[in-house]
């Protein structure tokens, strides 16, 4: 079963785009973290992006930096965000797509890294850095067993990457709306319709856009556009704001990831 491509084509038919939520496995807590995730599937997330924790997330801004260091402090480890979607894979069948680097993957070695995702539930690997070019180990381990890959475009990508870029994924295409780092921005970037124009030439691809969007009208500029919209940051700051009563973030979080979803509809 493809969740992915089921997902987007039912989505197609139903003519809007996809929300995608991201949220740090283990922030602050497993607990905590399982619940925060369950609740914006509840909210309407059609594909839920799980952030690995990782010491030097070099693609993050400060939001995301502290929700990984958070999780690292609490314990959160390769084998406990596993567990992390298998509890989810319980009372869910949203597509669940890792984001993460690749030291993560290589250290734990590639093929069984992948493997074990694939067991706990993944559907997808996004490895933030990991060009295409150098990538044919990971690209053979998810083509071995049944994981799909996605692949970032930049604003910065020079034209003749496209294609490159469209061959190697087989779940999407994340186009990066900034140059920089992830994080929550007053407006969104203005080139968006043409650039996703111009990844479509190169893909049949659904091509999801990030990084910056953070209100209900952003998602409903972009998703006018892209096949579907990441929000990260707007919704891992409700997880900061509720350290001191972790108990109501689920609750808190579903409202805002429900005003952010009907963006999209």
């Amino acid at each position: 079963m493809d969740r992915i491509a089921e997902t987007f084509a039912r989505l197609r038919r139903e003519q809007r785009a996809a929300f995608v939520a991201y949220l740090c496995a283990g922030d602050p807590d497993f607990d905590t973290s399982l619940a925060a995730c369950r609740a914006v599937i509840e909210a309407g997330a059609d594909v839920l992006e799980i952030g690995v924790p990782f010491s030097d997330p070099l693609a993050d801004g400060l939001t995301n930096q502290l929700a990984a260091q958070r999780a690292l402090d609490g314990g959160m480890t390769a084998a406990r965000v596993f567990e992390l979607v298998r509890r989810l894979r319980e009372t869910s069948q949203v597509p669940i797509v890792f984001y993460t680097y690749y030291n993560l993957v290589f250290s734990n070695g590639v093929d069984a890294y992948v493997r074990a995702a694939k067991e706990a539930g993944v559907d997808g690997i996004l490895t933030l850095d990991l060009p295409p070019e150098e990538a044919g180990d990971v690209q053979a381990a998810c083509a071995a067993h049944g994981v799909k890959t996605v692949f970032i475009v930049a604003p910065t990508t020079p034209a003749a990457r496209l294609a490159v870029i469209g061959a190697a994924a087989t779940g999407f295409i994340y186009y990066v709306s900034r140059e920089g780092v992830t994080g929550v921005r007053d407006q969104v970037a203005t080139n968006i319709p043409e650039a996703v124009a111009a990844i479509k030439r190169h893909t049949a691809l659904p091509v999801v856009v990030g990084f910056g969007i953070s209100t209900r009208e952003q998602v409903r500029q972009v998703a006018g556009t892209a096949d579907g919209v990441v929000v990260g940051s707007a919704l891992v700051n409700v997880i900061k704001a509720g350290l001191a009563d972790r108990a109501a973030v689920p609750a808190r979080l579903r409202a805002v990831a429900q005003d952010l979803v009907a963006g999209t509809r």
